[in-house]
């Protein structure tokens, strides 16, 4: 398993991103204010051993030099011994519909991100429970199989996109379905599956499928993302919203995706669970908590790292060949160069 020991460190990257936006706007003025001062010629006379290229060369080697430190700073880590401890508590999966319909925008910023959010705050409510994620849209797939490492599964969802699932859809009974095949089911432990979506299911029979999954001790609870007023889908070309764009349907019309919250109370009641309507206040995922809170722990083993190897030493020894790199590296023109006279009158 890999990790940072000191992950908050990553933030200073943020530096990095100031200290390049400072130096391409001192560039361009550097550049106006030369150009005002005299032409291209004359420059060249006056500063006839100046190279802007080893100028430029010399700034990203310090930039480089800064980002290999940083992250020789957070120190990156790999597990190298694993051991199995004893745990108390139950089995989590969650469900999360990342169809394009989840994109839009009824729930700030959107239905999908205000579900990313939601699901990362739960977790690092939960005890010693296991957890999984599952994204659906037309089909499903397990993006992290049952696990306790909390900083994996933040790390899923992080990267969590529409473009996971190239099949379009709400496919809501084959999520259950993937979530029962997910879990343990000669575990002692108690179950659930939580279901977050705007629940235009279009694809199966999620009622039977919750039913099912009620029957083998497993409880199915549901949150709805988005209003039942609805709201149209934004267009985006990679991750930039274009403006004023939305999807159609093929009569011309602008989509409108609304909470089918009928299907969700129904797909609850049929899983023995709950459903809760989330809002900008509330995603409904601590209300879920509470619920999942009730279930009796049930103490399990898990194989955790307890040791792991330090790699630092490779990220500083890169950052200081760089800025050994910068410090060496002169602003003066090659000496090839300065022979090069491009605008001799010969």
């Amino acid at each position: 398993m890999f990790r940072f020991q000191h992950p908050y460190l990553l933030y200073l990257f943020a530096l990095i991103a100031v200290l390049l936006v400072v130096f391409l706007i001192f560039y361009r003025w550097k550049q106006k204010q030369l150009k005002n001062l005299a032409s291209k010629q004359v420059l060249q006379q006056i500063l006839p051993d100046f190279s802007k290229s080893k100028a430029t060369i010399k700034s990203i080697l310090g930039l480089l030099a800064l980002s290999f430190l940083i992250i020789a700073m957070a120190n990156p880590q790999m597990g190298s011994k694993q051991q199995e401890v004893k745990k108390k508590g139950i089995d989590i999966v969650i469900a999360l519909d990342v169809s394009n319909s989840m994109m839009a925008e009824d729930l700030s910023p959107n239905r999908l991100e205000r579900s990313k959010r939601a699901i990362l705050q739960m977790i690092n409510r939960l005890g010693n429970d296991r957890i999984c994620i599952i994204v659906f849209g037309g089909q499903s797939y397990v993006q992290l199989p049952l696990t306790t490492d909390y900083a994996a599964a933040k790390l899923f969802i992080n990267t969590i996109h529409t473009g996971l699932i190239p099949t379009q859809g709400t496919a809501i009974g084959s999520a259950i379905n993937l979530g029962v095949q997910s879990l343990d089911l000669k575990s002692p432990t108690q179950k659930a599956i939580i279901v977050i979506t705007d629940g235009e299911n279009h694809e199966d029979d999620a009622i039977t499928a919750a039913q099912g999954a009620a029957e083998q001790g497993i409880f199915v609870h549901t949150i709805g993302m988005g209003s039942e007023l609805g709201a149209p889908i934004p267009l985006y070309k990679g991750k930039r919203k274009l403006p004023g764009a939305y999807r159609k349907d093929k009569e011309g019309q602008t989509v409108t995706t609304r909470l089918n919250q009928e299907m969700l109370e129904e797909i609850a009641s049929a899983g023995k669970g709950s459903f809760i309507r989330a809002s900008n206040s509330n995603s409904g995922l601590n209300m879920i908590l509470k619920e999942l809170n009730k279930l009796e722990k049930t103490e399990f083993g898990t194989k955790v790292y307890t040791d792991y190897d330090d790699y630092f030493q490779v990220f500083l020894a890169i950052a200081l060949i760089l800025f050994l790199l910068e410090f060496i590296t002169s602003k003066r023109r090659f000496e090839w160069a300065k022979k090069l006279n491009l605008f001799s009158n010969e």
